[in-house]
């Protein structure tokens, strides 16, 4: 899309306000690089559509294409311009968190994205031992229910199926609750308190969740409704 315009608000739309690019970018930023890991990120993407933006982005310069060696298909890499945009996609996400997270409907609680999430987020170094295997049952759900994350050394894998290894923590809850908790609308302390999570394992996993599972970076940021509500309770 071209405005006609000098502007450099209007020159970075040109380039970034296509449907998808932005949240391409983003999967890039989190350490995304081939086809069908970003098509994770963006489950309702189109092949088709994945690939026309990605060619997009590195006409534009902001993505480099490298061909996997020794195998078909290609890896995609943020350039040092499309590095940039972190700090910028940080803003548009502190602004989301405020102002546009209000009232989400079920149609967007994706469960294979949350899953994805989850499993960018165990920081292996806080488990004990070299393997540790976390089961996740959401209530709520007639498919895809049941999901595994098996943390091996540093590496995690995310499963649909039985891995048929001892679990050492299971949680039990619904979707909209296991989100809000990792995005930080509600702690885990609470959801247990009010039912809304079960959570059972050695206490020196259950106990501290958040440190062994990193929440979103936009954990803590409260709505601007909060926000409002506190400034008048102040009498500011």
């Amino acid at each position: 899309m071209q405005y006609g315009q000098f502007c450099p608000i209007s020159k970075a739309a040109e380039v970034l306000g296509d449907k998808w690019t932005l949240l391409i970018v983003r999967e890039l930023l989190m350490g995304a690089s081939r086809f069908n890991t970003l098509q994770r990120g963006l489950c309702s993407i189109s092949p088709t559509m994945l690939t026309k933006r990605l060619n997009e982005l590195c006409s534009c310069g902001l993505v480099m294409k490298k061909k996997i060696p020794g195998q078909k298909g290609y890896e995609y890499f943020l350039t040092p311009s499309g590095q940039e945009l972190l700090p910028v996609l940080e803003s548009i996400g502190v602004w989301g968190m405020r102002w546009a997270r209000e009232g989400i409907p079920d149609s967007d609680l994706d469960v294979e994205l949350l899953m994805l999430y989850l499993e960018r987020s165990v920081d292996t170094e806080k488990l004990v031992g070299k393997e540790t295997v976390i089961r996740f049952q959401f209530t709520d759900l007639d498919e895809l229910k049941d999901w595994w994350l098996v943390v091996k050394n540093d590496h995690v894998d995310t499963c649909i199926h039985d891995p048929g290894k001892e679990v050492d923590v299971y949680f039990t809850t619904d979707l909209r609750t296991m989100i809000q908790a990792w995005m930080g609308d509600i702690s885990y302390k609470q959801a247990i308190s009010e039912k809304r999570l079960k959570l059972v394992g050695p206490a020196a996993l259950t106990k501290n969740v958040s440190q062994w599972i990193k929440p979103s970076i936009f954990d803590g940021i409260p709505p601007a409704e909060d926000i409002h509500t506190n400034m008048m309770g102040a009498g500011i």
